[in-house]
């Protein structure tokens, strides 16, 4: 599992891994695509979360 599934990442922090990001709220409404190197993007205006978490990694370790 890789190490960062656990961490948050705030809006406009640089992407570690390419994946999908969920929205740390614990409500499962917003997911993001992000690409390793781009920036994370604001969460949704109603989203009471503060930041992301890898869900899925696109390139998962074997």
């Amino acid at each position: 599992m890789n190490q960062d599934s656990d961490k948050v990442f705030h809006p406009g922090e640089i992407v570690p891994d390419s994946g999908i990001y969920e929205c740390d709220c614990g409500q499962h409404h917003k997911y993001s695509t992000n690409i390793k190197g781009h920036r994370f993007p604001p969460l949704h205006d109603a989203c009471s979360g503060s930041g992301w978490k890898l869900k899925a990694s696109s390139h998962p370790n074997p």
